[in-house]
């Protein structure tokens, strides 16, 4: 399955890059995103995305298949357009989401913990998240 895109237009005739049709499905690829920082999946961190994400969707959602697809999804995607789709993405669902920030972060933290390492390239994926983060709650 390919990911599919969404080009929306603002007032401002701004096109954003969002390839999700729901915040909850963008959460669930930014887990995979933090988890593939240091370019593994590693068992640890994908059990850790799977609890995060069975207190993201309702009871009866096929966790297994969800992460297949953000996998999937994130493979797929090129590497180097991840900062505008972050960024647009943001945007687009805006910030308030009954998610905070906080609790963003430390499921964050928990899934770069998960392994029991700590990559130079997992904090500079972490950073770039909050300051995309942090960005986008200015312009709100």
């Amino acid at each position: 399955m390919k990911p599919f895109f969404i080009i929306l237009a603002s007032k401002q005739q701004q096109s954003l890059m969002v390839i999700h049709s729901n915040f909850k499905a963008f959460i669930l690829f930014l887990y995979v995103h933090m988890s593939q920082a240091d370019e593994t999946y590693d068992p640890n961190e994908m059990a850790i995305i799977k609890l995060k994400i069975a207190g993201l969707f309702d009871r009866n959602a096929d966790i297994e298949k969800k992460l297949y697809i953000a996998i999937r999804e994130y493979n797929s995607f090129e590497k180097e357009k991840l900062n505008q789709l972050f960024k647009d993405s943001f945007e687009h669902f805006g910030d308030d989401q009954g998610m905070s920030k906080n609790n963003f972060y430390n499921d964050l933290n928990e899934i770069m913990l998960a392994d029991g390492q700590i990559l130079h390239s997992e904090t500079k994926a972490l950073d770039a998240l909050k300051k995309i983060i942090e960005l986008n709650a200015e312009k709100s």
